[in-house]
């Protein structure tokens, strides 16, 4: 059962568990840091919880925040307790007969009104559920319609997609072990390592994941794996590792065979890494820490490496269904700091490359000023590199569904591919003398 069933929480909705969700909610709303960070904390604090309330307060509190915009239309004061009584009767379908043991006089009459109210009336902002700072930025490329349809697709909790570790597994092998055990499992469309479950079961306490044959990674996340292509004995680089998932795909798709480093600025982010790395079986892959894109292991490396992934910090809004607070944590101040880092690090990861290298250049920001921008920005300055078509990158993977035609720059979006919103370009190293430049 998925955490937003509406039966399951009705059953469960007591006085009790109605303040812990209005605690939680309250506990995130300021969004002074990431919502999932600020419901870890939570839960520490709050120890009694089991696992299955633990996930449907986080349901709850992320379903308050992808359709936040609206809740606050048709709420009085818009409170934490009136988000939270406004979801459950709007979004989790309970009806004010559930709820009146558990609200006040005032608020069972503007409950049972809930329902009639449509976000179709709302100003275009609330409909797609965007600030007004990114509804402007958006209407420059795409038009309202467009925007309310892709508002609408981010509004929608992601799948959960699992990634084989072909190292020591097989996807139908995987996929049959899961529909034995009653766990609906499908093979992704574009992603031929990939699996799209039905629901949202505990995955991390499985058999699989526990002996390193699976992996949680978005689709789009994997295909990003496939456009670099990198092959088995090559020297490779993970410019912005992070927690390793596309780091632990790379290593597969070399056969654990050459050399992968996988480098990061943060400690936590690489320990995190460490015992998905152990799972793998893969023993090519080489998690360091660096101060910064200018950090002297880098120097060392310059000219000898064959590819180079650069998953570049963004804003992350091509991630919304999986982080709702994004949108209102980022700004446009925010973006352009962004901008100067992701032309920072591209710059510098470029020089890791030999002649000939490829470089993907990535991010989950469906903005082009984070994209298309910053690829045309760095081509500018560096004329020793080319665009290569991401298209007929894939094709030659034997990526190449009529969906997936997304031409010369790879962009996948929850709207067109049931996958976050990732951009990709892929960028070749033609320079026959050593990598110098600046």
């Amino acid at each position: 059962m998925t955490v937003d069933d509406p039966t399951l929480l009705a059953m469960r909705l007591t006085p009790e568990y109605l303040d812990f969700l209005i605690a939680a909610m309250r506990k995130v709303l300021p969004l002074q840091a990431p919502a999932d960070t600020l419901l870890r904390q939570f839960f520490r604090d709050h120890p009694q919880l089991g696992q299955h309330e633990r996930a449907m307060i986080a349901e709850t509190v992320f379903g308050v925040l992808r359709h936040r915009l609206f809740l606050e239309a048709i709420t009085e004061k818009a409170t934490a307790r009136e988000l939270v009584l406004a979801y459950l009767a709007r979004y989790q379908g309970m009806n004010l007969r559930e709820l009146i043991p558990l609200v006040r006089e005032a608020e069972a009459k503007w409950i049972p009104q809930i329902k009639a109210r449509s976000p179709a009336t709302q100003p275009l902002a609330i409909q797609a559920e965007f600030p007004e700072w990114l509804i402007e930025k958006l209407q420059a490329f795409l038009s309202d319609d467009a925007i309310v349809r892709l508002g609408q697709a981010l509004q929608q909790p992601a799948p959960l997609d699992l990634r084989v570790n072909t190292l020591l597994a097989k996807r139908d092998e995987v996929l049959a072990l899961l529909n034995q055990e009653g766990i609906e499992a499908h093979a992704t469309p574009f992603s031929p390592v990939g699996i799209r479950l039905a629901g949202k079961p505990a995955i991390n306490r499985h058999p699989l994941f526990l002996s390193g044959k699976i992996e949680v990674q978005d689709e789009g996340s994997q295909i990003l794996g496939f456009l670099l292509a990198p092959k088995r004995g090559e020297m490779v680089v993970d410019f912005c590792a992070g927690a390793g998932g596309k780091a632990l795909l790379l290593g597969a798709l070399m056969h654990s065979r050459g050399r992968l480093y996988a480098f990061d600025v943060s400690e936590k982010r690489l320990n995190n890494f460490k015992p998905r790395l152990k799972r793998s079986g893969l023993s090519n892959v080489h998690p360091q820490r660096i101060d910064s894109e200018r950090d002297s292991k880098l120097k060392r490396l310059a000219g000898k490496i064959d590819r180079v992934l650069v998953d570049a910090p963004c804003s992350g809004l091509g991630t919304l269904r999986r982080n709702p607070d994004l949108k209102w944590r980022q700004s446009p101040e925010s973006v352009e700091e962004l901008i100067q880092k992701q032309r920072a690090i591209l710059t510098a990861a470029a020089k890791l490359l030999k002649p000939g290298g490829r470089l993907v250049y990535a991010t989950c920001s469906l903005l082009p000023e984070e994209n298309q921008a910053v690829v045309k920005n760095f081509l500018a300055d560096h004329p020793d590199f080319s665009l290569l078509n991401c298209q007929q990158l894939l094709a030659q993977q034997q990526l190449h569904l009529p969906a997936l035609e997304t031409g010369e720059f790879l962009q996948l979006s929850p709207l067109q591919h049931n996958t976050d919103g990732f951009f990709a370009a892929a960028l070749e190293y033609s320079k026959t003398t050593t990598n110098t430049s600046s």
